[in-house]
């Protein structure tokens, strides 16, 4: 049996690593990133960046699960592939200490006794003297298996590991699918691929091949990039990542300093709350080619300087990504028909947390039956 995965980005990667790995035979199908982002006409990714936030803590008792089980095998992955992708150097959540999110995140980390430090007051100014929080404010300090990862090296961790246990990999773009009786006819920019099983994993690109569109709501992000010279890296070295949790259950993030593949150093914010809905895969296109928002970058850099009333910027610069939502705020892990399976719907948490979702793709594909905690809504506990 031969089984592709379509999309080749950090969900598709991790499910095609899983399933090689078990021996079966794999052929994960999905363009590069793009060179000239501006000029490019095929499909785009989220991952082409060098941080994401990671963490075991989230009010949400799914997100937890999956991150957890994705974070104690980062090192393994590292290990194998000898591509470093993940940075140890903690993540803050903060937030009032009324607020019912921050309630929700405690509860979550007494249910599943998550390691972490509780700071409040004078010790959480003590602690952290480049932040500024506001009284009332309670924080949770994860120090183990908390950070960030680069999303584009855990990307080629994954298919590096995916090739090496003998997965076939085609950076082409897929136009759409054909089901029949014998299987299933996957058509590329290249030609026509087919194959027994096939697991979609395209994110916000992924109704751009499905015959019958998933409910996903896929919107424009802009995250903004400041520059700092040295000097200020060293001042903020010991820097975690920084998740802030709103009252009305928005969650702004700050990356620590990292070093750009342009040899410059930033720091990243994100957190956009100006809900643009991107209605098709063209719509999509043209969001990653626009380059981003300037207004919302001003907006999430006026965020990190009330934070960070110190911080000294050099330069600032936005770019576009996209968040793909599924109406449960859990991904969309599902078997479509006897040949056909989904693993779509990152809801702004999923690249912390990808192998995991990855794997249970890969059950998917097989046709096995995932456990019930898998398919639980994000709802309150």
């Amino acid at each position: 049996m031969v089984i592709a995965v379509v999309g080749a980005g950090m969900i598709g990667a991790a499910a095609a690593r899983h399933l090689a790995q078990a021996g079966h035979q794999v052929v994960l199908v999905g363009p590069p990133e793009p060179q000239d982002k501006i000029r490019h006409n095929g499909v785009f990714a989220s991952h082409y960046d060098e941080g994401r936030i990671t963490r075991a803590l989230d009010p949400w008792p799914f997100w937890s699960r999956v991150s957890r089980a994705s974070i104690a095998r980062y090192r393994q992955i590292e290990a194998d592939s000898r591509v470093l992708f993940f940075h140890e150097v903690g993540t803050v959540l903060a937030g009032d200490k009324t607020s019912p999110y921050i309630t929700r995140l405690c509860d979550v980390q007494k249910q599943d006794d998550i390691p972490c430090e509780s700071l409040q007051d004078a010790a959480l100014a003590s602690r952290f003297p480049f932040f500024r929080f506001g009284d009332g404010t309670l924080a949770l300090h994860e120090t183990q298996g908390a950070g960030y990862i680069n999303p584009r090296a855990l990307v080629r961790a994954q298919i590096s590991l995916a090739r090496k246990a003998g997965a076939r990999f085609l950076p082409d773009t897929v136009l759409g699918l054909d089901e029949t009786a014998d299987g299933v006819s996957i058509r590329t920019d290249q030609g026509t691929v087919l194959v027994n099983q096939v697991l979609v994993a395209a994110g916000g690109f992924a109704n751009s091949v499905l015959a019958t569109p998933l409910p996903l709501t896929v919107f424009a992000r802009t995250v903004v990039l400041m520059e700092i010279d040295t000097a200020e890296a060293a001042r903020l070295s010991a820097m975690p990542s920084l998740i802030w949790l709103e009252p009305d259950g928005n969650d702004p993030y700050l990356l620590p300093p990292i070093r750009y593949p342009d040899g410059r150093t930033y720091l990243k914010m994100g957190g956009d709350v100006v809900d643009v809905v991107l209605p098709d895969t063209a719509a999509t296109k043209d969001w990653f080619r626009s380059g981003g928002n300037p207004a919302v970058g001003q907006m999430l850099e006026a965020q990190v300087r009330a934070r960070m009333p110190d911080l000294r910027i050099i330069s600032r610069h936005v770019q576009p990504c996209v968040t793909t939502f599924t109406p449960q705020n859990i991904p969309a892990l599902e078997r479509l028909s006897p040949r056909l399976s989904v693993a779509v719907g990152g809801c702004g948490r999923a690249a912390k947390c990808s192998d995991e979702l990855g794997r249970l793709g890969a059950e998917l594909a097989l046709g096995r039956t995932l456990p019930a905690w898998a398919l639980d809504a994000a709802l309150p506990n």
